[in-house]
C-alpha cells in the first residue's frame, strides 16, 4: 500500500496546481494500464475528519486530527507489485513523491 502524506497548508493555498493533476492522472491510466494499481483513493482535509477512542469503556470523540503533525495523510494506493523494487519505482513516479511523502507499507495477509 502507498499512504500519501502531504503538508495540508499547501492544499488549502492552492499549491498542488493542475499541472499535479494531470501528474496523478497520467499515473493513474499508467499504473491501470500495467496492473498495478488495485484501487486509491483520497480524503478529504483532517479539519474534516472525527477521531474516536475507548478508554475504560468510555467512547471519547474529537473532531478534527488527534495529533498535529507537518504532514497528514492525504489518499492510498493500493498496488500489487513482484517485490519492493518495483513498489518503490512505482511509489517514485506518484506526484505526492514531489509535494509530501509516500509509505510504501506491505498488507498483512490474516
Amino acid at each position: 500500500m502507498l499512504i500519501h502524506c502531504v503538508d495540508e497548508s499547501a492544499v488549502r493555498h492552492g499549491a498542488i496546481d493542475a499541472n499535479v493533476a494531470s501528474s496523478l492522472e497520467a499515473w493513474i491510466e499508467e499504473m491501470t494500464r500495467r496492473g498495478v494499481l488495485l484501487h486509491g483513493g483520497r480524503l478529504r482535509l483532517t479539519s474534516e475528519a472525527t477521531t474516536i477512542r475507548v478508554r475504560d469503556e468510555e467512547l471519547l470523540i474529537t473532531d478534527g486530527p488527534f495529533a498535529e503533525t507537518k504532514e497528514q495523510v492525504a489518499g492510498y494506493d493500493l498496488i500489487e507489485c513482484a517485490d519492493l523494487d518495483e513498489a518503490i519505482a512505482v511509489a517514485s513516479r506518484h506526484p505526492t513523491a514531489g509535494l509530501g511523502t509516500i509509505e510504501v507499507r506491505p498488507v498483512l495477509e490474516l
